[in-house]
């Protein structure tokens, strides 16, 4: 099972490495070669959500006590597939004659102060996701020490009913063997009183 996880990741590292490359070219094609591309990336697109929904497919089928690991690097492909679709849509406009046009008008300083924004937000963004994953990473964690103690609980309590049962054996042979010791008494006392009453 994680030999296909495996493997449809091979495939989204190719696939999101090309889709990055092309996304790259957009801003500086014009015309029906920009629409092309367009379409092309927007077709890779699709393919990359349908490898990320057939690995999810695959986590939910392993085992709970490694899965883990692997949603954590399912949350960071999910990450990285929503950097990429912003640089998409953030390449179909930039450097974009026509949207600069009726956006901002001819001014470059404009254009140029609404690229050093956008550059700004996307530091902030990427600096929030790190955070993000650097917190799921801790709940990954957290979630694995608490599976091992919640496992070595099990043991402990397994450990004591074992010892419970063993005690309430040794209960039990005490019983029998206190009705023997009180019958083997009786018997002894009731010898030396027909003893002594014999003329």
């Amino acid at each position: 099972m994680s030999s296909d996880f495996e493997g449809y990741e091979q495939d989204f590292a190719v696939l999101t490495a090309e889709i990055t490359g092309r996304i790259g070219k957009v801003p500086k094609l014009l015309g029906d070669e920009k629409k092309q591309m367009v379409a092309n990336v927007e077709k890779q697109l699709e393919e990359a959500r349908e490898l990320l929904e057939q690995m999810e497919l695959e986590v939910r089928e392993i085992p709970a006590q490694s899965r883990g690991m692997y949603s954590s690097r399912m949350r960071s492909y999910k990450q990285e597939m929503g950097k990429i679709e912003a640089d998409f849509k953030r390449s179909r406009i930039a450097y974009s004659d026509e949207v600069r046009n009726e956006l901002l008008g001819d001014d470059g300083n404009s254009s140029e102060n609404q690229r050093a924004h956008l550059l700004d937000n996307t530091e902030r963004l990427e600096r929030s996701s790190r955070r993000l994953e650097a917190g799921y990473q801790i709940a990954v964690e957290t979630e694995q020490i608490g599976q091992e103690m919640l496992e070595n609980l099990s043991q402990d309590r397994e450990k004591i009913q074992r010892s419970r049962e063993r005690l309430r054996e040794t209960d039990a042979n005490l019983g029998k063997s206190s009705r023997i010791l009180t019958g083997m008494l009786q018997r002894g006392e009731c010898g030396i009183q027909c003893n002594l009453e014999l003329p």
